[in-house]
């Protein structure tokens, strides 16, 4: 998995890399100006010369300025022609970035394809007429920190992030960011105004925690990330890493051979309801049939007798029991899994309900998926003295769900919705899996888990409820529930992007059918559940 970074943490790697490995800023600076180069490349397809090819770059002061000088000498070196910009005055740049201007200015004896403005407005007539290929935005780079009092940028950086996008909106041309878009918060996602919207991010040895909340994703673009010589082992342990296919498979056990149904994960699910006016019965069956369909070799079901009929026709393989509760404690030893909570209602009888099921032994000893009406109940009664009991619990809450569970209000959840499901997952000593675009998988101890896979396709009704089956199979056939639900978000996410290639929104039984799609090509084998 890779990790995640804050800007924090990548610039106590980046003086780790220069003060422990001795790797100077130079250094450091020449690699990611070359690793620039080569996405610059790839992304316009120039294999050999770029001759006929037109760039502009607008740098800062720091140490990103300096990293769009030693782009810009490296775009010559291959014929392109190049404008650099100026945002600040040459007095007020850092030596090592004096030195690499004045490279440039040796450059000027030596071809025309060379323009060097000292202002924006020196810039602007010029500008106005030249037709570029790409802007590169080397202005600020990840040491922006963003407040809610300091959200608008001033001058020059302001003019200098409008020159870009005002380019890219009239023109052809493309946006790359060096390391990250300015006016973007490397760490919170937040973007300032105004703010640069690129097309290709390259960012430095690793990702920032902000490319992927609130503003992030669509101020990147396409994210490359560069190899600057700045090892894994300085961040070690990271705070925060991104689920990834490989990170799936290695959470996902296959079936023995030699195997019985009963040493393939044996999950109870107690969901789905029916009263004189609504029936959830759906949840109930897209929660086992995800199950089933996720690999757990014995799936029972719990739902009031008077729906045992339609279960069994739409999911002949589940057990049906009842509600009686010796016959559910019952289930409960035997189960390697319990999940609660799918369609079971929300009146105080089915609440009472919830919370003797938890307080029970039986179910506490087991690894506990609570979901939806589950994560209702926890919050009407508002203790969380129940998780003290329970050995592995995840639970599964979106913004709004979170927000009742935590007192949090879903904006604040969603500004900093890491940080908030860490908070509140070391606070109780539970897992969370918090849903959303990224979904965020916490625990008491260790790093946060981000998973990206999916897209908007999932938010149809029902889609958490395929999730919870899937967490529960996998938690039953062996794997921890942290890791579990981690696991599953990725595979479900997947499925989802699997089945939105037939339409751009899909239901989530179109997400059911290609789940096992979505197994068989992570192993690239005919499913073998």
């Amino acid at each position: 998995m890779l990790p995640l970074v804050t800007a924090q943490e990548m610039q106590r790697a980046d003086r780790a890399a220069i003060e422990q490995l001795h790797i100077g800023e130079p250094r450091l600076m020449e690699l990611a100006g070359h690793e620039c180069l080569r996405i610059i490349r790839e992304t316009l397809q120039k294999e050999e010369s770029l001759s006929g090819s037109s760039f502009l770059v607008v740098s800062g002061k720091g140490n990103n300025g300096g990293d769009g000088f030693v782009l810009a000498r490296h775009l010559l070196n291959l014929d392109a022609s190049v404008d650099l910009v100026l945002l600040y005055p040459v007095a007020s740049l850092q030596e090592i970035n004096r030195e690499g201007l004045a490279m440039l200015e040796a450059y000027n004896e030596h071809t025309a394809q060379l323009r060097i403005f000292t202002s924006h407005d020196e810039a602007l007539p010029y500008v106005a007429e030249t037709t570029y290929d790409m802007v590169i935005d080397a202005v600020t780079g990840t040491g922006l920190r963003l407040t809610e009092e300091e959200m608008v940028l001033s001058s020059p950086l302001a003019e200098g992030i409008e020159l870009i996008n005002s380019i890219r909106e009239r023109s052809s041309a493309l946006t790359l960011a060096i390391d990250i878009p300015s006016g973007l918060d490397a760490t919170t996602g937040f973007a300032a105004t105004p703010s640069v919207t690129a097309d290709v991010t390259v960012t430095m040895a690793f990702p920032k925690t902000g490319f992927y909340l609130n503003e992030g994703p669509q101020s990147c673009g396409e994210v490359h990330v560069a190899e600057i010589s700045i090892p894994r082992f300085l961040l070690e342990p990271s705070s925060c890493y991104l689920t990834d296919r490989e990170f799936a498979a290695e959470h996902f056990i296959l079936r023995e051979p030699r195997s019985a149904k009963h040493t393939n994960g044996k999950v109870l699910i107690i969901a789905g309801s029916q009263t004189e006016h609504t029936s959830m019965l759906g949840a109930a069956i897209l929660s086992v049939k995800a199950a089933l369909t996720t690999g757990a070799g014995y799936v029972c079901v719990c739902v009031p007798l008077s729906l045992a009929g339609a279960i069994h026709t739409a999911v002949p393989e589940a057990v049906v029991i009842g509600r009686d509760m010796a016959t559910i404690l019952e289930k409960a030893r035997w189960a390697d899994a319990v999940m609660i909570g799918c369609g079971l209602g929300r009146d105080q009888t089915t609440i009472d309900f919830i919370m003797d099921l938890i307080a029970s032994s039986e179910i506490a000893e087991k690894k506990l998926i609570l979901d939806a009406d589950a994560l209702f109940a926890l919050a009407s009664i508002g203790s969380t003295d129940l998780f003290d009991r329970c050995r592995e619990v995840v639970l599964t809450p979106h913004y709004g769900e979170f927000s009742r569970l935590s007192g949090i209000s879903a904006e604040e959840i969603a500004a900093n919705p890491i940080e908030t499901a860490r908070s509140y997952a070391r606070k109780h000593g539970v897992t969370i899996l918090l849903k959303g675009n990224p979904t965020v998988i916490a625990r008491k101890t260790g790093p946060v888990l981000l998973n990206t896979s999916g897209t908007e396709a999932l938010a149809a009704a029902g889609s958490g409820d395929v999730l919870s089956g899937m967490i529960a199979a996998l938690a039953a056939k062996g794997a921890d529930i942290f890791n579990a639900a981690a696991a599953a978000a990725w595979f479900h996410g997947r499925a989802g992007d699997l089945a939105s290639d037939v339409a751009s929104l899909v239901s989530s039984g179109m997400v059911l059918y290609s789940i096992q799609e979505a197994i068989g090509e992570v192993f690239e084998i005919e499913t073998n559940l």
